[in-house]
C-alpha cells in the first residue's frame, strides 16, 4: 500500500505568495546604502562651483544618511542577536565577508557629512563631536576588518580558481576613507602634538589601506582576463575599484589642507605639490577603468542585469571620484578638474537615484529580504 503524506504548510516567508521581510536576509551589504547615500551630501558640499538650491538638498541628504544609518544598524544588531547561526555563517562566506568592511566606511562617510552639511543644522560644535565620534569608532572598525576579514581568507575560507571578486577590496579600503575623511578633523583640535598626531595617523591608514590594494588588485584584474566577465548580478562590483582610486586622491588633498595647521609655508606647498603628483595619475587611471567598468556593464545590462544590492556600487566609488577632482581643482586651479567633479556628480546623482528607488521598490515587495 502507497501511503501518500500530506503536502507540508507553507513556510511563514513564503505565505500568500508573497515572501515575508526577514533580518535574517539582511546581511552587512546594506550599510552600503549608507555610505552610497552619505557621499552624495558630501560630494556635492565640496564641488568647486556653486549650484542655486543644492545646499539645501545635501542637508536634505545628508539627514536621510543618518536615519539609513540609525536603521541599518539597528537592523543588523537584532540580525545578530537573532539569526547568530546566518552572521557566522556570514563571516565564514567568502563572497560574503568581505562586505563587513562597509560598516566602517558607513560610520566616517556619515560623520564627514555631518561636519561638511551637518553643520548648517546642529551647529559646528555638535557636529564635530558626532563626526569625532563616528570617526573613532569607523576607524577601529575599519582596522578590525582590514586585518580580520583577508585573515579569514587565509586561513578559514575556501578559495577556488576564478572566485577573485571586486567586493576584496572592501575591507582594505576602509582605512583609505578613515584617512580621507580625518584630515577635516585636524584644525578643530588644539595646536601642538594632537594635530601632529592626527595628521600622521591619517597618513599612515592611507598607506596601510594603498598597499593592501596593490596586492588585491592584480588578483582581481587576473580574474577577468583568465576567466572573462564577472557573473550579470556581480558586474556593477567593478565599480568598486574606483573607491581606493577616488579615495585616495580625496585624501591626498585633504592632507595637503590639513598640513596648513601643522606644518610651515614651506612644509604646506610640498604637501599640495605631492598631493597633485599623486592625484592626477590616479585620476588618469580612475577615468581609464571606470569608461572599461562601463563599457562592461552596457554589454552586461544589454543581456540582463538583474537588480541586486551590488548597484550601490554605482554611487560611493563613483562620489569619491567627485571629491578626488575637487581636491585637484582646488590645488592645481585647474578648470578642467572643476568640470569634471561637476560632470562626476552628476551622474553620481542619476545613478543614486536609480539605485534608491530599485531598493525602495525591492523592500516594498519584500524581495530584497526575502529568505
Amino acid at each position: 500500500m502507497v501511503t501518500v503524506a500530506p503536502a507540508p504548510p507553507l513556510p511563514a516567508a513564503t505565505v500568500r505568495g508573497r515572501p515575508r521581510p526577514s533580518v535574517r536576509g539582511l546581511g552587512p551589504n546594506w550599510y552600503a546604502t549608507v555610505m552610497g547615500t552619505a557621499i552624495v551630501a558630501t560630494a556635492g558640499a565640496g564641488l568647486p562651483v556653486r549650484v542655486p538650491g543644492l545646499g539645501g538638498v545635501c542637508r536634505v541628504v545628508w539627514g536621510l544618511s543618518v536615519l539609513l544609518l540609525g536603521a541599518v544598524l539597528a537592523a543588523r544588531a537584532a540580525h545578530w542577536a537573532r539569526h547568530r547561526d546566518r552572521a557566522r555563517a556570514d563571516l565564514l562566506d567568502p563572497a560574503v565577508a568581505p562586505f563587513h568592511g562597509c560598516l566602517p566606511m558607513a560610520l566616517t562617510a556619515v560623520g564627514a557629512a555631518t561636519l561638511s552639511v551637518g553643520a548648517e543644522v546642529i551647529g559646528v560644535r555638535a557636529a564635530v563631536a558626532v563626526d569625532a565620534a563616528l570617526w573613532a569608532a569607523g576607524t577601529l572598525a575599519a582596522l578590525l576588518t582590514a586585518a580580520g576579514i583577508p585573515g579569514l581568507m587565509v586561513a578559514r575560507h575556501r578559495i577556488g580558481p576564478g572566485e577573485a571578486s571586486p567586493v576584496w577590496l572592501l575591507p582594505v579600503v576602509a582605512p583609505m576613507v578613515s584617512a580621507a575623511t580625518g584630515p577635516a578633523l585636524v584644525p578643530h583640535l588644539p595646536p601642538g602634538q594632537g594635530r601632529e598626531a592626527l595628521l600622521l595617523g591619517c597618513v599612515a591608514l592611507a598607506g596601510a589601506s594603498l598597499l593592501g590594494t596593490f596586492l588585491m588588485l592584480p588578483l582581481i584584474f587576473d580574474r577577468l582576463v583568465r576567466h572573462g566577465p564577472l557573473p550579470a548580478v556581480l558586474t556593477p562590483a567593478l565599480f568598486l575599484v574606483l573607491g581606493p582610486l577616488g579615495q585616495s586622491t580625496t585624501a591626498a588633498g585633504g592632507m595637503a589642507d590639513a598640513a596648513a595647521y601643522t606644518a610651515g609655508a614651506g612644509g604646506l606647498a610640498a604637501a599640495r605639490f605631492a598631493s597633485v603628483v599623486y592625484g592626477v595619475p590616479v585620476m588618469g587611471f580612475a577615468l581609464l577603468w571606470l569608461a572599461s567598468a562601463g563599457a562592461l556593464v552596457v554589454r552586461t545590462a544589454r543581456r540582463g542585469m538583474p537588480f541586486a544590492m551590488t548597484w550601490w556600487g554605482f554611487t560611493f566609488p563613483v562620489g569619491t571620484c567627485v571629491t578626488g577632482a575637487a581636491a585637484l581643482s582646488r590645488h592645481t586651479g585647474s578648470h578642467a578638474f572643476g568640470w569634471l567633479a561637476v560632470g562626476l556628480y552628476g551622474a553620481l546623482v542619476a545613478a543614486w537615484g536609480l539605485v534608491a528607488a530599485r531598493t525602495a521598490l525591492g523592500l516594498a515587495r519584500g524581495t530584497l529580504l526575502a529568505p
